[in-house]
């Protein structure tokens, strides 16, 4: 068997862990500061500046040719020096860019605040250069046009709107004076416009045909008719609503529930009832709920009303917007359903005598009472 190469192998272990590294420990890796980017775009400006000097300088050559001059002129000569200003102070900048230690510049602030005066000395040469450049091309003259057009296009719809109006100038106001003045206010005879005298007219025919036809000949609904047809509308869109959310159960057709309904009152009973009326029904504030005596009658109609409606004047609060209609139903059976079952510590009887007479007929679902006086 051959044996490996020594030499070749240890020259592979040497290598691999380079190549892990990727570069040698202790290289400073490139990061772009504040500085390095104001640097980067000073260079940037100072490119746009060459393109716009460039550029000036053939729109001058322009202008000459089209006014016929010789020479640029004294404008063209301080734009010049401007530039050539701008241009030094690049050259002070790119010699402070690489200072020597002792320069006050090596600090990273103060050479911060010098780039980003020298990128705004960029931007200030930007703006003269262009507008040099729109001076000598013409376009400036261009704009002007336009907005002298603009103006007599503005001044044409003025006079024209003047003479709809049968206005007159200030120099002929003197024909319309009526010789009446008052601390210095004079009276004019100004006469009406046109369009408001047509206007005036049509408000006035309009007028006459709704009168005629709305009080005279009744072909349509007034404003009072109007709202009392909506009001109706609107009655019968609520009765459809309560009767989809069963809310057609009231005091004149609620009936005794089941268990389970008179369990459900139970729990909203004891929720809500007993502060005034205890939790057995014995009375506290209110009165006895147990015995045959009822200040507000006894039916199970007469208690669904007392209870969705309250009693105002005695304390007791209205709860039909606190229960539906249902749950109002499941109270009042339950209530109904702790009659006679005497609770210890009950409140003396209060009211009229009530018993519940027996059912009438079989199929008859509804308890008919009466009062014993």
């Amino acid at each position: 068997m051959k044996r490996p190469d020594l030499k070749n192998q240890s020259l592979l272990m040497t290598t691999i862990p380079l190549l892990a590294q990727g570069q040698p420990p202790g290289a400073a890796s490139f990061t772009l500061d504040v500085n390095t980017l104001l640097i980067i775009i000073a260079v940037l400006l100072l490119l746009v500046i060459g393109i716009l000097g460039y550029i000036l300088i053939a729109s001058t050559d322009v202008y000459r040719k089209r006014k016929g001059l010789k020479k640029p002129g004294e404008r063209i000569l301080k734009s010049l020096l401007l530039i050539m200003a701008s241009a030094g102070a690049l050259q002070v900048f790119g010699q402070e860019a690489a200072p020597p230690a002792a320069n006050p510049f090596s600090d990273a602030s103060l050479l911060r605040y010098f780039l980003i005066g020298v990128v705004t000395l960029e931007f200030i040469v930007m703006f003269v250069l262009i507008y040099w450049i729109r001076f000598f091309t013409g376009i400036e003259e261009l704009q002007q046009e336009k907005a002298e057009a603009k103006k007599k296009l503005f001044k044409g719809a003025s006079s024209w709107w003047g003479r709809v109006n049968k206005f007159k100038p200030i120099e002929e106001e003197h024909t319309l004076d009526v010789g009446h003045s008052y601390d210095g206010i004079r009276e004019l005879d100004n006469p009406v416009p046109a369009w408001f005298s047509i206007a005036f007219i049509a408000s006035i025919l309009f007028g006459l045909a709704y009168l005629w036809r709305y009080e005279v000949v009744h072909s349509g609904l007034n404003q009072y008719e109007e709202y009392e047809a909506a009001v109706t509308k609107g009655n019968l869109q609520v009765a459809a609503y309560m009767k989809t959310k069963g809310d057609a159960v009231n005091e004149n057709t609620v009936t005794m529930l089941d268990a389970a309904g008179i369990e459900a009152g139970k729990k909203f009973f004891m929720n809500n009832c007993t502060a005034c009326h205890g939790n057995a029904g014995q009375g506290g504030v209110g009165p006895n709920l147990t015995d045959d005596y009822w200040l507000h009658g006894g039916s199970i109609g007469n208690v669904f009303h007392t209870v969705k409606f309250g009693v105002v004047e005695k304390g007791m609060m209205s709860w039909k917007d606190i229960f539906s209609a249902e749950q109002i139903a499941q109270i009042a059976s339950y209530i109904k359903s702790i009659h006679g079952t005497n609770p210890a510590g009950a409140k003396a009887p209060q009211g009229e005598l009530y018993k519940d007479a027996p059912v009438a007929a079989a199929g008859n679902k509804d308890s008919t009472a009466q009062k014993v006086k």
